[in-house]
């Protein structure tokens, strides 16, 4: 995935010197950071309305259309598709990589303590 988005980054990237008039991409980036961040949050509404639907292909096709729409705003905030790899890569140290991380900060060297579910507890002092 990494490759995928990586190259995507490098075509947007390229894309801002492009005409506007042959180029949705140029185009919103010569539309600014409101435009951009907009067509993001239409993509991922479509996104979850596909889901409730339970309309797969749509969230397929919905869900490369946000990424395109989150790399173009990356691109234009000076965000690299490894930085956020990076901090994926931190998170997961720190917390697996299927959570999300706490609302509170974590120290970026402390590990998250393992604590026995009760169930267990109880299945050991048998």
């Amino acid at each position: 995935m990494d490759d995928s988005l990586g190259r995507l980054y490098d075509q947007v990237i390229e894309a801002k010197t492009a005409d506007p008039v042959t180029s949705r991409t140029a185009k919103l980036m010569r539309a600014g950071r409101s435009k951009m961040a907009k067509q993001r949050t239409e993509e991922a509404i479509e996104v979850v309305i596909d889901a409730m639907n339970a309309d797969r292909e749509a969230v397929v096709r919905e869900s490369a259309d946000l990424l395109y729409n989150l790399v173009v705003l990356w691109a234009e905030a000076g965000v690299r598709p490894h930085d956020v790899f990076a901090e994926m890569a931190r998170r997961e140290r720190l917390f697996g990589l299927a959570e999300k991380l706490p609302k509170k900060p974590v120290e970026t060297g402390a590990r998250r303590k393992v604590v026995m579910l009760e169930a267990r507890r109880k299945n050991r002092r048998r």
